[in-house]
């Protein structure tokens, strides 16, 4: 099979020649697999829509998957953002893909993306992030969440999305494509605040339902042409809202039937009418809802799989689920990739993938992105090609 086939029949729940993988890191992690295949890293032309060295590094460990992202296609006109810097693509701590990412750098070095959303980056023992700093923190009415300057979705062109599917399938290869939407309650309580946001949803229905109807518009139509631009050549779609903890949702299930499952069935009804799979991210125990992200929402794919969360056990899911949906993810960055053996993480990677993957139904990746702790010789052991038969 070629790696599109062999992902879609495990999405399909039909059992592939081998198993399918997937990968997401920091950057960090990106640096430490250039360095150690001697690929030479060279920033690219910002004309470019991917990282040519990064994805090298995909090819090398014989990755199945590539993204599309809402955010290589952006270009906001000049005069059209109320503040000043200069665009960068590359150099953005929360890559996590080959592909390029929008950002306005600002005089001091903090950013802004196309939403406005402000972040700083932040070192900590192991590496750097982006730190967000909400913007609308001091809000008090409708009328100054109106005033924020919300993007406009002429700002995207996705007319080079024909030569971005093109520089993913050059060489003959054949990768799974998915569009990544973007997301609709986090960038909503990012720029707002988490403490901020949740009190409007509690005590400020009104602001709330403005914020995530706001961005439900932007990421409904965005997609809306971004895969009529794509046509057949893209797989899947991807969003990603993370609504749960480890301990289970973040708000009540009553909340989020009000407020976040429409936006998501929005969503999904805009990748139903291009006939695409949808998988969605959500961090945390799902078990309370996963029926209903399956049968209202209208979900195919569940990521990231969080493994030492209660509840969200693969034997759990594959038993429950299986039948109905597929999986990605479930190889854990906490404790097992950061602190294990490679051997340890080559047993986990056989187990998880048993489970998961019998009949189809599973993608092998990390339960989140590979943080910059986890030794190479873990990422190696993880992506080891005798895994896959």
């Amino acid at each position: 099979m070629t790696s599109r086939e062999r992902v879609n029949a495990a999405v399909r729940h039909v059992q592939p020649d081998r198993l399918p993988v997937d990968f997401l890191a920091t950057t960090e992690i990106w640096e430490k697999l250039l360095e150690h295949f001697g690929i030479a890293p060279a920033k690219p032309d910002d004309r470019l829509f991917f990282d040519p060295a990064w994805e090298e590094v995909l090819r090398r460990l014989e990755v199945d998957c590539r993204v599309l992202s809402y955010d290589q296609f952006v270009a906001p006109p000049p005069g059209s953002l109320p503040y000043r810097g200069r665009v960068e693509w590359w150099d953005v701590r929360s890559r996590s893909t080959p592909a390029r990412m929008w950002r306005l750098v600002q005089d001091g070095g903090d950013a802004r993306d196309v939403f406005g959303r402000l972040f700083r980056r932040q070192r900590n023992a192991s590496g750097e992030y982006e730190e967000n700093v909400p913007v609308l923190a001091a809000a008090e009415t409708v009328d100054e969440l109106r005033d924020h300057p919300w993007p406009d979705p002429d700002w995207w062109d996705f007319s080079g999305m024909p030569a971005a599917v093109a520089a993913l399938r050059q060489a003959g290869s054949d990768p799974h494509l998915r569009y990544r939407m973007g997301s609709v309650f986090e960038i909503a309580w990012q720029l707002r605040g988490m403490d901020n946001f949740m009190m409007d949803l509690a005590a400020e229905p009104d602001m709330a339902a403005y914020m995530l109807g706001r961005l439900t518009d932007l990421v409904a139509e965005t997609s809306d042409r971004a895969l009529a631009a794509a046509g057949e050549a893209v797989d899947m779609v991807y969003f990603y809202d993370d609504v749960a903890g480890n301990n289970g949702l973040m708000i009540s299930e009553a909340m989020w039937e009000e407020f976040i499952l429409p936006c998501h069935r929005r969503l999904c009804d805009v990748a139903r009418k291009h006939g695409k799979k949808v998988m969605y991210h959500s961090d945390g125990d799902l078990g309370q809802i996963i029926n209903r992200l399956i049968d209202e929402v209208g979900i195919d794919v569940l990521n990231p799989l969080q493994p030492n969360t209660v509840g969200m056990e693969p034997a759990k899911l594959k038993k429950n689920h299986g039948a109905r949906l597929a999986f990605h993810g479930g190889i854990d960055i906490i404790e097992l990739l950061p602190k294990g053996t490679p051997e340890q993480v080559a047993a986990t990677v056989r187990e998880v993938s048993r489970i998961l993957g019998g009949g189809g139904g599973y993608i092998m990746a990390s339960s989140h992105h590979i943080q910059p702790d986890t030794p190479l010789a873990n990422v190696l052991a993880m992506y080891d090609t005798a895994l896959r038969r």
